[in-house]
């Protein structure tokens, strides 16, 4: 391949055309009408770039009704980059080819795959070839998106929010007469920071400058940032430093599962960066879009992407993901987020709340980031606890930026177009790809439930008999063990009122000693032999007067306070309707007062015993031989600082403890980091409520605990298996009838999109056929009907494609074709049912 003598050609032509111009130039408009129809009906050669046949050129034929060189190219099986005057064109194979690669290498650049070409043809690699099959692909690009388009019109595949409604039959293909799940769907959203774009120098965007708007993955901009203002600055929700919880006031309106989220954020999601003041979120100027922030729900398929734009984890990004999920999935959703415990309070906190709480959504972190959160939060919040969750672990989104990672070199530094298509290109082979591994993927989970089912119960039915307990125990000792952690730290009942009239006493009376000693200080700079002197006359203490109106301003501000106190205390007497001051021989000072003195102290041991039992509870955790390294290396960096805050606490209590009268003993920070059971831990009979005395706190039935809880979600597990097989089973029954009557229809009516339909089902057909050989379904052997639709059998499609072959021979497969898509259903179901036998 050689540039100039692809100039040379087009070159060529030009100089011929210009020289018919210039044969009448007395008559000019008729030589260049003649010239241009002559030209137009000229064959011409171009030269061309073929990987598979490495031509140099190509003859293109034309005729009197090509309407320009870039459709009689497309004709041949060629694409040029310019639409006018072009002089070299590229073969839509090697741009197919292309095409694919980037599906299964997204790192595959556009100049790797020239330098290819060029290795291939033997020529030394120049850069501006690059600029030609980048255009040239954007252009083949643009032509397949548009055959697409027509083919969902075809299909009626392009009303909006179709894909989302339909492209995971597991969730969303629901049947009449099926059983009720707990949670209609489940997803997971987290966002990454992979995919950086870098911002054109000082904000300026250079060349290309179009916009890509026909993903419908990518949320857009505008609607995302509407969502800027929902969240209230975290500095209002201060924390208080001894109890470790939220000081958010209780509002007579405020959800009560809404305070507790805040307690349980306080401990545990301000240690995620996605939890982070929105100051912190901040990024460097230098990136223009700085991650995605992405959902998919449980079988991996993406709903919704935003792009991230100057900065982290902004609250806005999943808000608006919220949003579309409440419009458009509806009711009953879970979703899994690393933050999850505190995000819901800010759904709750924002516009989106009420409707969230209507529609029965919630949300939980996954299990990976779970178990770094503190125990209180992994009670209500971990899936393992959660009833319906099953034996999701919901780590969709961490494979997902795995395998995203390989795209990040290729978007860094391209246009926010380009950075769109090919991040576009890659969202839709990732749905494929989960979409040819459903049935792989619910037949795993099917047998993982199973497993666990014959394992796991043998142990649990000796293990009971062994402690002679009873099933009704398990969920009552679970029970006792969220109640207790819920109270945890919380404050005993008392009289707030009179702890607060007690406390302005207190204050009163230090304010009038204070403002006794102020005033005697102030006194005592008078002169003995003071004498009013005028303005105009000489003070013979001016060398004091510096100090003088300090000791004048501290009397003042004294007296200031003394009085504010004064009125605070009365406004309180009247409304608590006291005639008489309480004194402190008053009985009910010194109730008061006597639980006041214990307060601080029992206050910093309640903070000390939650941190110190959430620690040993957790260590549980990281003990078990099954905790792969990773979740064994996460955990432990929590640990590490739970033990930060851990040793603030014993500082807190032993200054507390000196505090008493009699003191109490001292605690030594080496001794409690190295407990590890609730029995070392002596000081626990101080508190309030003593641990070690639960049964459910003992290690043998913490451990039977566990077991009963994986047993109950992987009973859900096989139930929400088993309901969504019928649904990929009828789907793909439905979907096959739906393409043979589509196929029949546009071939009797002859339209040109036909043959892309045509390709499309046979793909799909194909990949069907690959799920329904997998043995992974044990509920009805039999196909359901779509809710709202007739339903179709596998004799209606034996039917409808009996009836296109009168049609079209190759519009469809044969019978026979349908009848080994039914025969295989049937031995995937004689499979399943032999699995039975596991239970």
């Amino acid at each position: 391949m050689d540039s100039e003598d692809m100039t040379l050609m087009q070159d060529g032509q030009d100089d011929g055309l210009v020289g018919e111009w210039e044969t009448e130039p007395s008559d000019a408009s008729e030589t260049i009408t003649s010239a241009i129809r002559d030209y137009v009906e000229t064959p011409f050669t171009i030269a061309i770039v073929d990987v598979f046949t490495l031509q140099t050129s190509a003859f293109i034929h034309r005729d009197a009704n090509s309407l320009s060189p870039a459709i009689d190219l497309i004709r041949a099986g060629f694409l040029s980059h310019v639409p006018v005057s072009p002089s070299v064109a590229i073969s839509l194979r090697t741009l197919e080819h292309f095409r694919l690669l980037r599906l299964r290498k997204p790192s595959f650049s556009v100049e790797a795959y020239v330098k290819v070409i060029c290795d291939s043809y033997k020529v030394p690699y120049k850069r501006r070839w690059r600029t030609v099959l980048a255009d040239a692909f954007d252009t083949y690009l643009a032509i397949l998106r548009q055959v697409e388009q027509r083919v969902n019109a075809a299909l009626s595949r392009s009303t909006s929010n179709w894909r989302i409604l339909n492209s995971c039959p597991p969730c969303t293909y629901e049947l009449e007469d099926e059983p009720s799940l707990p949670f209609t769907r489940m997803y997971v959203l987290d966002g990454g920071n992979s995919a950086k774009r870098m911002a054109g120098l000082g904000g300026r965007e250079r060349g290309d400058t179009r916009t890509y708007t026909e993903s419908d993955y990518i949320l857009p901009r505008d609607f995302v940032h509407s969502f800027a203002n929902e969240v209230r600055p975290r500095h209002s929700q201060a924390a208080d430093p001894v109890a470790g919880v939220s000081n958010i006031k209780e509002e007579e309106d405020a959800h009560p599962e809404d305070l507790m989220m805040q307690v349980m954020s306080s401990d545990c999601s301000k240690n995620w960066k996605a939890a982070a003041d929105e100051e912190k979120k901040r990024m460097w100027s230098v990136f223009d879009e700085t991650g995605i922030f992405v959902s998919a729900c449980r079988h991996g398929l993406l709903l919704w992407v935003t792009d991230m734009v100057s900065s982290g984890e902004l609250a806005k990004y999943p808000l608006a993901i919220i949003s579309n999920v409440i419009d458009v999935l509806g009711e009953r959703t879970l979703g899994a987020y690393d933050i999850g415990c505190g995000f819901q309070s800010t759904i709750r906190a924002s516009r989106l709340g009420d409707a969230f709480e209507r529609q029965k959504c919630r949300m939980c972190v996954d299990a990976f980031h779970g178990y770094a959160h503190n125990y209180l939060c992994q009670t209500k919040n971990h899936p393992n606890g959660i009833v319906g969750a099953g034996i999701e672990d919901f780590g969709t989104i961490e494979r997902f930026f795995s395998a995203s990672n390989a795209i990040a070199p290729v978007i860094r530094y391209a246009s926010s177009y380009r950075r769109h298509v090919f991040l576009d290109l890659f969202f839709k082979q990732w749905d494929e790809d989960k979409y040819l591994n459903l049935g792989t993927m619910i037949y795993n989970n099917y047998k993982q439930a199973l497993d666990i089912l014959s394992t796991e119960s043998i142990a649990l039915d000796e293990a009971k008999r062994s402690l002679d307990i009873q099933e009704g125990d398990l969920k009552t000792w679970r029970q006792e063990e969220i109640e207790y952690f819920a109270h945890l730290g919380k404050e005993t009942e008392w009289d707030v009122h009179a702890m607060t009239y007690v406390e302005l006493l207190l204050k009163l009376r230090d304010a009038e000693s204070q403002a006794q000693s102020a005033s005697a200080r102030f006194l005592s700079t008078t002169p003995m032999d003071y004498q009013f002197i005028s303005s105009t006359g000489t003070q013979p203490y001016s060398s004091d007067m510096t100090a003088t109106r300090k000791l004048e301003t501290q009397c003042r501000y004294s007296a200031e306070r003394l009085a504010t106190i004064q009125q605070d205390v009365v406004s309180m007497e009247v409304k608590m309707g006291i005639t008489n001051r309480w004194q402190p021989s008053s009985p009910e000072y010194q109730a008061t007062m006597k639980y006041m003195s214990n307060y601080q102290y029992q206050r910093a041991l309640d903070n000390l015993q939650r941190l110190v039992v959430q620690r040993l509870f957790e260590l549980q955790r990281l003990n078990i031989s099954q905790t792969a390294y990773k979740m064994r290396t996460h955990i432990s960096k929590s640990l590490q600082t739970r033990c930060h805050a851990i040793q603030n606490a014993v500082k807190t209590y032993n200054a507390a403890a000196a505090a008493l009268s009699p003191p109490r003993p001292q605690l030594d920070w080496s001794k409690v980091s190295h407990y590890s059971f609730l029995e070392e831990f002596n000081l626990l009979r101080d508190t309030r409520q003593d641990v070690r005395e639960k049964m459910w706190a003992k290690p043998a039935i913490r451990a039977v605990i566990r077991q009963w809880l994986r047993i109950e979600r992987a009973k859900e597990e096989i139930e929400r298996c088993n309901v969504e097989i019928r649904r990929l089973h009828t789907a793909i029954i439905d979907e096959d009838s739906l393409f043979t009557q589509c196929l029949a229809s546009l071939a009797a009516e002859h339209v040109i999109e036909h043959v892309a339909v045509y390709e499309y089902c046979s793909r799909r057909r194909l990949i069907n056929m690959q799920i329904h050989s997998l043995p992974g379904f044990s509920g009805s052997n039999s196909a359901g009907i779509r809710k709202g639709s007739r339903g179709r059998t596998t004799e209606d499609i034996a039917l409808s494609s009996s009836d296109e072959v009168e049609h079209d021979d190759d519009a469809a497969p044969a019978v026979d074709e349908v009848e080994e898509l039914t025969q295989d259903i049937g031995t995937l179901i004689e499979y399943l049912s032999d699995l039975t036998l596991y239970r």
